[in-house]
């Protein structure tokens, strides 16, 4: 295929590190031998803004007009302009990891200009605590950052945000009209960098095909801005859209006026219709042959699912490819103290996908119709590593997020045992269900392959509506694995919601309580509250009737379908509590509040409890049922222990004796043992060192080992307390 493919990710994502979809399918492109560009709009619009010469411009279009009309926060950023313009490049290199010593100047109360956002810092030095020096001048910078952002929210562009770019038009975008309206005014500040950064990339060679791929509504109307600018200027230029959007929102399109910015959108997995649609463009292919694919012909917008060719295996696509994606000049910023929220924004990761789809796909909340969640395909571990190999010599970077739906515990497992076995060091973390099987064994050996964090569906910390869900979890299970997690060291986030179908207030209020639980008994680390939405392609928007709530709107459209309307004639004002349910959690996460009266969150009454002040506590001390397999895999973890031989002296007489030294990265362990059975105890270990090309040894395996050594009863040894110095010290069994 000769066909010229430039792949594009419209403003905005993320600061800290590239949104993966142009990469997955640049590594797909890559294994069929089809060369194609790359660019993440966004951050290159963002560093050309925020750039002296940017910051001039803006600061020009602004003063042009009548600055009395603004606020009083605009006219002091305006007045310190050119303290702005000074410091605008130091600040947004050391957000680059560039020039680390401004940290001393950043934390200097003199150097940064200041504006509102600085007026909440005394709260956040209480909220983040004592931060490292790097830590806080990042913070501070991005404080410094989010007051600019301010001033071209409010003087020049209303839809101007760092993640998010005129998110109210792509969200619920039942009629394409307020879009369409935007589209044929006049271009707004943010365009024109955009088109500046179009215009750049057009330069290098003009490409036959642009793929925009759009993962949500903030990044829609920056895709279909651009696809007009390139229309206009470029007519030549064929233009398909695919992504997170489309695959949810765009699933019953029928406005035609979409085809004015683009020619094709394209639904779910974008490898097999992107080939199609290749071979169409090539004339190789009839239209009628494409594949999950809409195009308007006369006048009517058609979708057209001809193509026979199943879709490409998840084994099959290829490792993430970043060429092209400026990675040292992402910006890693400090937005906010949760926890989680700054693994998101800080540092820059590598993203992968252990399987696709969802191993569960049951929660009646969840758009578990659709192909990215149900189409469930898990890849190997050794294809997984493999992939994390390429990525870390292509990136240069170690970190990896794993942005599964649910990642496999299985799977995981086998992941962690052949990172070991590579001996690679990695730092990783990914999405989970609160599973039994992740077992406090498990989890070490998770965190053992460098696992730093998971985060999971909670929910509503409501026995009956976790039952309602189908989420296939219980608070008190939730809270053991949580616990688990925890005790090994891995951070543990949880997905709070509120206000689901039929949830009374006293249910809100025993969630609180819950919640209140678990981080005060340090179970979770981080969480954040949302409120439940009700979606088209979930169970429960399906069939409202079924869990007791009316669908009341939006009726149907000719542009997106998605986000649904409904009331809960069963239910609480969930509403009210919104605010009470996000300040108590903010004070859990720092530690503080524990003891208050769950009333002091709320402005009005609210029902007493009916939780027991001790419910975690009790749960996190319940054993686990799940049963040990013979087929468990057993791993040592640590360095082997040495024998060493020490004397004793008692009336006048010497004694050899004989100790087993265990020596682990922050300690040293010594237990006195018989020197026959200590030898056969490092025997017995060293065969359970994950060992590239070697088969895992299993507990069957282990006890016939046991057997051959003559170490005596197997029983009596798993009850003995050398077994659980071996599992203190580094052996588990997964």
């Amino acid at each position: 295929m000769s066909k010229s493919i430039l792949l594009l990710t419209p403003p905005f994502t993320q600061l800290n590190t590239p949104y993966p979809s142009t990469a997955y399918i640049k590594g797909y492109l890559n294994t069929i031998q089809i060369p194609s560009r790359q660019a993440d709009l966004g951050i290159n619009v963002i560093l050309k803004m925020f750039s002296k010469a940017g910051l001039e411009k803006v600061f020009n279009s602004i003063l042009v007009n009548d600055i009395g009309k603004y606020s009083k926060n605009a006219k002091r950023i305006l007045r310190l302009r050119y303290e702005y313009l000074t410091t605008i490049e130091p600040v947004i290199g050391f957000l680059q990891f560039k020039n680390p010593t401004l940290a001393y100047n950043i934390c200097d109360e003199e150097f940064l200009p200041r504006a509102s956002r600085f007026e909440t810092l005394e709260d956040l030095e209480w909220a983040f605590g004592t931060l490292g020096l790097q830590d806080k001048a990042r913070h501070l910078a991005t404080l410094y950052l989010e007051d600019l952002g301010d001033l071209i929210q409010e003087c020049l562009d209303p839809n101007f945000g760092f993640s998010r770019y005129a998110e109210r038009l792509g969200r619920s975008a039942v009629h394409f009209d307020p879009i369409e309206t935007v589209l044929q005014q006049n271009p707004s500040f943010t365009d024109l960098f955009l088109f500046e950064v179009l215009e750049e990339l057009l330069a290098e060679e003009l490409p036959d095909l642009v793929c925009f791929s759009v993962p949500f509504p903030g990044n829609l109307y920056a895709g279909l801005r651009a696809g007009k600018y390139i229309k206009e200027k470029y007519p030549q230029i064929k233009i398909a859209m695919g992504g997170g959007y489309p695959n949810t929102e765009l699933r019953s399109l029928k406005e035609p006026r979409v085809f004015k910015y683009l020619d094709f959108v394209t639904l779910d997995d974008g490898e097999r219709p992107l080939t199609c649609l290749l071979e169409f463009l090539e004339g190789k292919r009839a239209s009628n042959a494409l594949k999950r694919t809409f195009v308007c012909l006369d006048g009517e917008v058609k979708y057209i699912n001809g193509g026979k060719e199943a879709d490409i295996s998840f084994s099959r696509t290829g490792t993430p490819d970043y060429t092209g994606l400026p990675l040292k000049k992402y910006l890693s910023v400090i937005e906010m103290a949760n926890p989680m929220h700054r693994l998101w924004s800080d540092g820059r990761w590598n993203k992968l996908t252990m399987a696709h789809g969802c191993y569960w796909k049951k929660c009646t909340f969840c758009d578990i119709s659709l192909d990215y969640i149900k189409n469930y395909e898990p890849v190997n571990a050794s294809i997984l590593c493999d992939r994390i190999e390429e990525l870390m010599d292509q990136t240069g970077e170690t970190g990896f997020h794993f942005v599964d739906e649910a990642a496999p515990p299985a799977l995981m497992r086998e992941l962690a045992i052949e990172i070991l076995k590579r001996k690679l060091k990695i730092s990783w973390w990914t999405n989970i269900r609160f599973e039994e099987r992740f077992t406090l064994d498990l989890c070490r050996l998770l965190k053992a392959s460098g696992c730093i964090a998971v985060s999971g569906g909670l929910e509503v910390a409501s026995d009956r509506l976790l039952t309602l869900m189908e989420k296939g979890v219980t608070v008190s299970q939730v809270a053991r694995v949580a616990h688990n997690f925890t005790d090994s060291g891995i951070m543990v986030h949880a997905y709070l919601m509120y206000g689901f179908p039929t949830q009374t207030e006293q249910e809100t209020i025993d969630s609180l309580e819950m919640v209140r639980q678990l981080f005060m008994n340090n179970v979770l680390q981080s969480g954040f509250w949302h409120l439940f939405a009700m979606t088209s392609h979930a169970p429960i928007g399906m069939r409202p009737e079924a869990y007791e709530v009316l669908r009341v709107g939006p009726g149907k459209g000719l542009f997106a379908d998605n986000d649904l309307a409904h009331e809960d004639p069963k239910g609480a004002v969930h509403e009210k509590f919104s605010e009470g349910l996000k300040k108590s959690l903010f004070n859990f996460m720092h530690g503080v509040g524990y003891d208050f009266s769950l009333q002091e969150w709320f402005g009005f009454k609210i029902p007493r409890t009916t939780v027991p002040k001790n419910f975690i506590w009790k749960a996190i001390q319940q054993e686990s049922s799940l049963i040990i397999k013979p087929s468990a895999k057993l791993l040592w973890l640590s360095s082997l222990p040495e024998m060493e031989m020490f004397f004793t002296h008692r009336k006048g007489k010497q004694k050899e004796n004989w100790k087993l030294i265990f020596t682990s990265k922050s300690q040293v362990k010594e237990i006195q043992i018989d020197k026959e059975i200590g030898e056969k105890v490092i025997f017995m270990l060293r065969i359970c060192v994950p060992v590239l090309g070697k088969k895992e040894v299993t507990l069957s395996d282990f006890q016939d080992t046991f057997d051959n050594q003559e170490l005596g009863d197997f029983e009596d040894f798993l009850d003995s307390e050398l077994w659980e110095i071996l599992q203190e010290e580094g052996l588990v069994l997964v």
